[in-house]
């Protein structure tokens, strides 16, 4: 998969491409069946299959200081994207000039002649251009004036419920886990870089692995049992924390993992981080004495989860 910015744009000219357009925050289930159509259509064109991602995502650029929590980093979603094929993703840097520019120009002056996009697969309710003036209308009468193609990708649905970045999010910010991975098709995941921390979890018994998150929100908080995959592709389950610690110094958004029975040295190792089932909330201890005693007992609940984990994949006992 190739990944272009910018002036690169203009390697695509030549031949055109199939496309798409959007945020593909999480690249959920529904992201993928309209990936599946859009591969579909590539195929039958024989042409490259793009998708046109905007970074940062119009909704972060508009809304600076409440920014909307992401499902996924750009490079998650890139990673997710080559799951599905995708031969190219255009990331256009979305800025003053992108906020400002009408749908009109963006549809003649971007899509149809910049990057020569011969069929344009969106959803029905996809909106762009200055104040979303912009719909799936204009998209095909300015397409006709190229001889090109739009078309329309319903709502995907699971037993009845419309499948959306939306709703996982509000399934996460709850932390119902199950319903997450229902829409996303998979464990609900974090990736990150292992940074330095405090090095109070180590004072304490309890050292953990932290990562730079990179976002400025995320759409869960709490104390969670998860799996860590390293990059050797060795998974290790464990505890792990996401938010701001009240009880030391509540401010820095942080996820920090203490895994079991493993003291390696991962420091500036890339890291999945999968999220299985949530324990409690965060909240601020009176004292560190019971925010220690409250970990240990975290960390117990979490070694029992696992195990009868372990025995349910297993297919039970036989005692």
């Amino acid at each position: 998969m190739k990944l272009l910015r910018g002036e690169s744009a203009q390697l695509l000219k030549d031949r055109g491409i199939v496309a798409t357009i959007g945020n593909f925050d999480g690249v959920h289930l529904g992201h993928q069946e309209l990936l599946r159509t859009l591969k579909e259509r590539a195929e039958q064109f024989n042409l490259p299959m793009a998708v046109i991602l905007f970074e940062p995502q119009p909704r972060e650029y508009f809304n600076k200081t409440s920014s909307c929590a992401r499902l996924s980093s750009l490079r998650e979603k890139l990673d997710n994207l080559k799951n599905c094929a995708v031969d190219v993703v255009y990331c256009l840097r979305f800025n003053r000039k992108m906020a400002e520019m009408s749908a009109s120009t963006f549809a003649h002056d971007f899509l149809f002649t910049k990057l020569n996009v011969k069929l344009l697969l969106v959803g029905e309710d996809f909106r762009f251009g200055k104040n979303r003036e912009g719909d799936t209308l204009l998209l095909r009468a300015v397409a006709q004036e190229y001889n090109a193609q739009v078309e329309i990708f319903e709502n995907f649905n699971i037993h009845g419920e419309r499948i959306s970045s939306t709703s996982i999010r509000n399934a996460l910010s709850v932390g119902d886990l199950t319903q997450a991975a229902l829409g996303m098709g998979r464990p609900y995941h974090i990736c990150g870089r292992v940074i330095h921390g405090n090095k109070r979890g180590r004072e304490w018994g309890i050292p953990t692995a932290n990562l730079a998150l990179n976002r400025s929100e995320v759409a869960l908080r709490g104390v969670f049992v998860v799996q860590v995959v390293l990059s050797s592709g060795a998974k290790l389950f464990g505890v792990a924390n996401i938010g701001r610690r009240p009880t030391i110094d509540g401010n820095k958004l942080i996820l920090e993992v203490h895994l079991f029975d493993f003291a390696d040295n991962i420091y500036g190792e890339f890291i999945q981080v999968i999220f299985l089932h949530k324990i409690r909330d965060e909240v601020k201890f009176s004292s560190l004495e019971t925010l220690i005693a409250q970990i240990h007992q975290d960390i117990q609940v979490a070694k029992e989860f696992v195990t009868n984990l372990t025995i349910s994949q297993c297919g039970g006992s036989n005692g």
